[in-house]
C-alpha cells in the first residue's frame, strides 16, 4: 500500500458518532459544567480515565493546587427602579457578577449614580461604557457597588469568566447593553438598584489525566495529544455543559488516539494529556509543559480546542521550534480538505509552545461561549470528524515524512 492509501484507510475509522456522544456525555447534568475542583469535574475525569484505560493505555493523575476559583454561590437577586416602576434582573442574561466583585450575599439598595460625577456616597455607580473600571474606581468612597456594562451573544447570555482581576473592594455587577442604557439614563434622575453578588472564591486541586499510549524508541517522533476538559461550571440555576468549549476537543483527541495508537509504525511515541484548569489560566498545562521538559522529552504537541463548528477554515496557532510541525499540518489539510488559517488560539498550546515544545493549536469553533448555549446539538458532527481527520493525518505524516516540508500557514517562532 502507498501512504496515501493507508492514510485514506485511517480516515475511514473516524466516528463522528462516537465523538458525538463523547459531548453529549461530558456535557450531561451529573458533570455539572465540569469546574476545577468541582464533583462534576471529577466525575468527568473518572468517565474519561476509563475510556483512555479501555484503550490499552497506561494512565495516571497528576494534582496541582489552584488558588481564588470565583464561585457563584447563589444566585445574585438584583432589582432597579425608579418612582413608578421596579424591574428585577434576570441571571445570566440582564445581570451576572463581575469576577472583579467582592461578595455580598446581604442585600444592598442605593440610589443610582455615574461612576467619576458628584457625591457616590451610598449609590451604585453606572460605569460608562468608555471608562474602565480601573478609572472607575478613582473615587468609591462608601459606594454601594459598581455598575459595567457587558456585551451579549447571539442568544442573549452573558458569558461567564473564571480567570480575571483580583476582587476588589466593592460589589460590581456586569449588565447586558440594553439593561446598562436604561440604568445609566435613570442615573440622571431618582433611580435605585437594590442587589446582591454572591461570589466567593475557593483555592482547590485541579487534576491532568496522562495517559501513554506507545513507547517512542529513543531519538524517534514521539506526539502529544492535548485538549482541556474543564468548563467554567454551572451557576445556581443555569447550566453551563461547556460543549463546544471544550467536550469536543477531548472527543476529537479521544477519537484520534484511538485510531493512532495501532496504526503508528514502531518507534514513533503517542501520548494524550486532558488538561485541567485551562479555564483559570491554563494552569494544568503550564504545570504538565514543566514536568515534560524536566524529562528531557521533546513531543510534537497538538492541542485541540474548539471543535463546534467549522467556519471557513480552521484556526491554527503555533508556538516553540514548530516549522516541521506546521508544514505536517498544512500537508494534513490539503490531504483531508480541512482549510487552514493562521489565527489566535488562545488556549494550553501556549504553555506548551512557551515550554520550548513545537506546539499547534486548533480551533473550529466554539457556540455558545461559556453560556448556556453551548449545547451539545449546536456542535457539528462533520466538524468533529474534519478536525479528527486532520489530527490522524498529521500524525500520519509525522511518522512516515521528511523533516524538509515547507508551510503555508506560518511560523511562529
Amino acid at each position: 500500500m502507498t501512504a496515501r492509501t493507508d492514510l485514506a484507510d485511517l480516515l475511514a475509522q473516524v466516528s463522528a458518532d462516537r465523538m458525538t456522544a463523547t459531548v453529549a456525555t461530558l456535557a450531561c447534568d451529573p458533570m455539572a459544567g465540569r469546574r476545577v475542583g468541582s464533583t462534576g469535574g471529577a466525575v468527568a475525569r473518572a468517565w474519561l480515565v476509563d475510556k483512555l484505560t479501555a484503550l490499552g493505555a497506561d494512565v495516571h493523575t497528576e494534582d496541582f493546587q489552584v488558588r481564588a476559583v470565583p464561585q457563584v454561590y447563589q444566585a445574585p437577586a438584583v432589582t432597579w427602579g425608579d418612582r413608578n416602576c421596579s424591574y428585577p434582573l434576570v441571571f445570566g442574561r440582564q445581570v451576572a457578577i463581575h469576577p472583579a466583585s467582592a461578595d455580598s450575599r446581604n442585600r444592598r439598595r442605593g440610589d443610582l449614580g455615574v461612576a467619576g460625577r458628584g457625591d457616590p456616597a451610598g449609590r451604585w455607580l453606572v460605569v460608562p461604557a468608555e471608562m474602565s473600571l480601573f478609572d472607575a474606581y478613582r473615587d468609591t468612597r462608601d459606594a454601594a457597588g459598581l455598575l459595567v456594562r457587558r456585551p451579549v451573544d447571539a442568544e442573549g447570555w452573558q458569558f461567564t469568566m473564571l480567570a480575571g482581576p483580583d476582587p476588589g473592594p466593592l460589589p460590581v455587577l456586569a449588565l447586558d447593553p440594553d439593561t446598562h442604557h436604561a440604568v445609566l439614563a435613570a442615573a440622571t434622575g431618582d433611580g435605585w438598584l437594590d442587589g446582591t453578588t454572591p461570589l466567593r472564591r475557593a483555592d482547590v486541586t485541579g487534576t491532568n489525566i496522562h495517559a501513554r499510549l506507545r513507547q517512542p524508541a529513543p531519538g524517534g517522533v514521539e506526539l502529544l495529544l492535548t485538549a482541556h476538559y474543564d468548563g467554567v461550571g454551572d451557576h445556581p440555576g443555569l447550566r453551563l455543559p461547556g460543549a463546544s468549549d471544550n467536550a469536543t476537543g477531548v472527543a476529537v483527541v479521544l477519537e484520534s488516539a484511538r485510531i493512532l495508537t495501532t496504526a503508528l509504525p514502531d518507534g514513533v511515541g503517542l501520548s494524550v494529556a486532558l488538561l485541567d484548569g485551562e479555564e483559570i489560566g491554563a494552569l494544568g498545562s503550564a504545570h504538565h509543559a514543566t514536568q515534560v521538559r524536566e524529562q528531557g522529552a521533546a513531543p510534537l504537541v497538538i492541542n485541540i480546542d474548539g471543535a463546534g463548528r467549522l467556519d471557513g477554515a480552521a484556526a491554527v496557532e503555533a508556538g516553540g521550534p514548530a516549522h516541521r510541525l506546521l508544514a505536517l499540518l498544512d500537508q494534513a489539510g490539503r490531504h483531508t480538505g480541512v482549510p487552514l488559517t493562521a489565527s489566535p488560539v488562545a488556549s494550553d498550546n501556549r504553555r506548551y509552545g512557551g515550554a520550548g515544545f513545537a506546539a499547534v493549536g486548533i480551533g473550529a469553533g466554539m457556540g455558545g461561549y461559556h453560556s448556556p448555549a453551548d449545547t451539545p446539538d449546536k456542535v457539528d458532527s462533520a466538524t468533529l470528524a474534519a478536525i479528527a481527520g486532520l489530527v490522524v493525518a498529521t500524525a500520519h505524516l509525522a511518522a512516515a515524512t521528511p523533516a524538509t516540508l515547507s508551510s503555508s500557514i506560518g511560523d511562529k517562532r
